[in-house]
């Protein structure tokens, strides 16, 4: 069904009896023509995650919306700002925006903790669903403190990686792996994903399920759209090349522009299109001023996975990525990806199935694998379609909450 322009699944997708327990019959009597039963208590679910935009955060609100709300009454908490907080109140949600919550660790998360806390014995939650790194900590810990009778913990990436100093990764893996002894259970957007954090002793062996993370499949065209391309400004006759997300450091958009001079200087007809902002964008301005290439930025546009349906190449050049929501959403569309191979880029693009992979901090491979791309249409075409299967197939909104529910009940033995 749809909520908001959103798609969900339907309760009736999600309610099914408690294993050992008999299925539930057909009502004798439609229920509009029955006296009013009483109101049954509902599990209470509280998502605790960092920035509540893009990535996690729309993965977090599509499961949110697509819980049955005869059995889950969801509440959300986070860092105040982000872009999902308005559309999450719209359909209902409770939501907190926790004062002093930042995505970086100081001395002000003591008192975050402690609002947790007082939320948490407030509403008396049943189940504590945390996201990313800081709200996965500060969650945790405030649940267990809290004695909360379930906690569930997401991987969608870490918060820790090759291209920081060897201290930092040293104090964010320590963190992590502290309230690995607070949760009951381990969700991870990938297989990979899934293996990283048991190599990493972030999460025991066997407690950990692999859930896709879902995307908005029933707002992403199903292959080139040239309502998008038109929206973008350029011919179809102008091979095209871009990407989507926020321009900051983990995205190594820097990388992004040193690939488009690369590929500019060998086929200058090609144009580079850049979806999204961030703290990076004046230096990718700079850069390519610098280079001699043009690239558009379009800024941040609420209807970017639906613009990515307009390219004829969508790239990611990401020092790491959990999964890419991003990248999804290309897939969906049928377009031919290059990405780089990291934590779980792997399992959704395989080199040569569903798109090209390529070391990260490498834009001349970058460049090379494009190019290869543009010049061999066919292949592309049939690697995008081929992306768009394996989405579709298993990235569903439905497929993903049905899989969080089933993890709530069998932790609840429900």
């Amino acid at each position: 069904m749809m909520r908001n322009g959103t798609l969900v699944p339907g309760p009736e997708r999600l309610r099914a009896a408690a294993p050992g327990w008999p299925e539930p019959l057909p009502q004798v009597v439609p229920t509009a023509q029955l006296p009013p039963p009483p109101v049954l208590p509902r599990v209470k679910v509280l998502h605790v995650i960092t920035r509540f935009q893009a990535g996690a955060g729309g993965n977090t609100l599509l499961t949110a919306l697509g819980m049955d709300r005869d059995r889950y009454d969801v509440w959300i908490a986070g860092v105040p700002g982000g872009e999902l907080w308005e559309p999450a109140r719209e359909a209902g949600l409770h939501t907190v925006e926790l004062r002093g919550f930042r995505h970086t660790l100081t001395p002000a998360d003591a008192l975050v903790l402690w609002r947790l806390m007082r939320l948490i014995r407030r509403e008396r939650f049943t189940v504590v669903h945390t996201h990313s790194a800081k709200g996965g900590f500060l969650g945790r810990i405030a649940a267990r403190l809290c004695h909360t009778p379930v906690v569930v913990h997401t991987f969608h990436g870490f918060s820790f990686h090759p291209s920081q100093s060897r201290p930092r990764r040293a104090v964010y893996r320590v963190l992590e792996r502290v309230t690995r002894r607070c949760t009951h259970r381990f969700l991870a957007v990938s297989p990979r994903v899934a293996r990283q954090a048991v190599e990493e002793r972030l999460a025991p062996p066997g407690l950990v399920r692999v859930v896709p993370s879902a995307v908005d499949l029933g707002n992403i065209p199903e292959r080139f759209d040239p309502l998008a391309r038109r929206m973008l400004g350029v011919s179809r006759a102008t091979p095209l090349v871009g990407t989507v997300g926020r321009i900051d450091a983990q995205k190594a958009p820097l990388d992004f522009v040193r690939m488009a001079a690369a590929l500019a200087a060998r086929r200058p007809d090609t144009a580079f299109v850049m979806i999204g902002d961030g703290p990076l964008t004046e230096d990718v301005r700079r850069l390519a001023a610098r280079l001699g290439v043009h690239i558009t930025l379009t800024g941040h546009r609420p209807d970017a996975a639906r613009l990515a349906a307009g390219l004829d190449v969508f790239v990611i050049s990401s020092l790491y990525e959990g999964l890419g929501r991003a990248l999804t959403e290309a897939l969906a569309a049928a377009r031919p990806v290059v990405a780089t191979a990291v934590n779980g880029v792997p399992d959704l693009v395989e080199h040569g199935a569903t798109g090209l992979l390529v070391a990260p901090t490498a834009p001349q491979d970058t460049a090379d694998a494009v190019g290869w791309l543009l010049d061999h249409p066919h292949e592309a075409a049939r690697m995008g379609r081929q992306g768009r299967l394996r989405v579709r197939a298993a990235f569903a909104p439905q497929s993903m909450c049905a899989a969080v529910d089933a993890c709530y009940r069998d932790l609840l033995g429900t």
